[in-house]
């Protein structure tokens, strides 16, 4: 049996999440998916789509579709519907889970990795956030777990943009492209979001392509300071979020890095940042592997997503690596062709990561 793709959404109270849901738990769009809930309650698929007694988990609805609750772990439910589609009581073709408002995505992700079980039957896609872009500067200023939400997708969904003014609604754009460059931004009305754009996304296969906002690099011709150099900077954001300054794990770090020209074009200090490494010479894969191990072994928890296509010394292949937390998997891609530009390119998303400490490593491990 083919793996079941899954994928995680998440977003903030209010951001969309139950509209989202519910068009795709009621629409005709042929697909038959099954939709994990992390509780019932009023901000969850409303009750006239849900009819549910107590002691059922598991709802069909007309289209083909099922929703069921946890009352246990994720991992039992997944394994519970699993095996209830390998014994043909239940047919789906792919899981959605709906994480709570201010749940961290990271170790439903991981639930994905580190339990063969799990990982026998399931294939991670992607995690998509919903952002309410009304209430999104407040909630990035005063929650991390909003900031952890956008650093951990691969694809963002703005919703009520039309509840803003321009203004407001690139300088949250901008924001969000510094905590995220790999995640595309796409405004969306009323949960219409075409189901193409939800599923099938692939944001954890590990493939040659690393998807970084072409914005976000331009204008760069050096390797550091790669999340502030790009041709937006000179809108000046007109929200200060520079004075709160929360301390989630004891050292908050002040980069000298981002103390550059560029600094006051971009006020709000959130917790959630992005850079981006490139080298133009050859990693020492010893060097690197030593490396990058130490700095998932003291920095993971607070390592979000990161990925890297990279040329390593030995191999004419690429290498491709990616990590949520503290897991981090790599492998080998295709050759690099005749005449193509050998480059590493990786991007870190993170709270607080030591931009300084990462870049010197790095370097320090390239082939002189």
């Amino acid at each position: 049996m083919s793996l079941i793709p899954a994928t995680i959404l998440t977003g903030f109270l209010g951001s969309g999440k139950t509209t989202l849901l519910k068009r795709v738990l009621t629409e005709a769009h042929g697909h038959k998916i099954a939709v994990i809930e992390n509780e019932f309650g009023e901000e969850n698929i409303d009750n006239e789509i849900l009819v549910s007694d107590r002691d059922e988990q598991i709802i069909q609805m007309s289209n083909g579709c099922i929703c069921c609750s946890i009352r246990e772990d994720l991992r039992a439910t997944l394994s519970d519907l699993a095996a209830k589609k390998r014994k043909g009581e239940l047919d789906f073709e792919r899981v959605v889970i709906e994480t709570t408002g201010v749940a961290d995505p990271g170790p439903v992700a991981q639930t994905f990795f580190m339990d063969d079980e799990i990982a026998e039957a399931f294939l991670l896609d992607a995690i998509v956030t919903l952002v309410d872009a009304k209430h999104a500067a407040q909630q990035l200023n005063d929650r991390v777990e909003a900031q952890r939400q956008v650093g951990f997708a691969d694809q963002i969904f703005i919703s009520k943009a039309d509840l803003v003014d321009a203004e407001s609604l690139d300088a949250l754009q901008h924001r969000l492209k510094h905590m995220n460059p790999r995640a595309p931004q796409r405004v969306v009305h009323f949960g219409e979001v075409p189901i193409q754009e939800v599923f099938d996304l692939r944001g954890f296969n590990l493939n040659a392509k690393l998807d970084i906002d072409p914005d976000f690099l331009k204008a760069d011709d050096h390797d550091h300071d790669h999340d502030h150099d790009h041709e937006h900077d000179d809108h000046d954001h007109d929200h200060d979020h520079g004075h709160h300054d929360h301390d989630h794990d004891g050292d908050h770090c002040d980069h000298p890095s981002h103390q550059h020209a560029h600094g006051h074009h971009h006020h709000h200090d959130d917790d959630v940042k992005s850079f981006v490494f490139r080298a133009d010479r050859a990693f020492d894969p010893a060097k690197l592997e030593d490396f990058l191990g130490a700095i998932v072994n003291i920095y993971g928890p607070r390592m979000l997503r990161y990925k890297g296509v990279l040329w390593m010394k030995g191999t004419e292949r690429k290498v491709i690596f990616q990590g949520v937390h503290q897991l981090m998997g790599s492998d080998l891609g295709p050759e690099w062709k005749a005449g193509e530009a050998r480059v590493s390119k990786m991007v870190f998303i993170g709270i607080d990561l030591p931009r300084d400490i990462l870049t010197q490593g790095l370097e320090q491990c390239l082939q002189s």
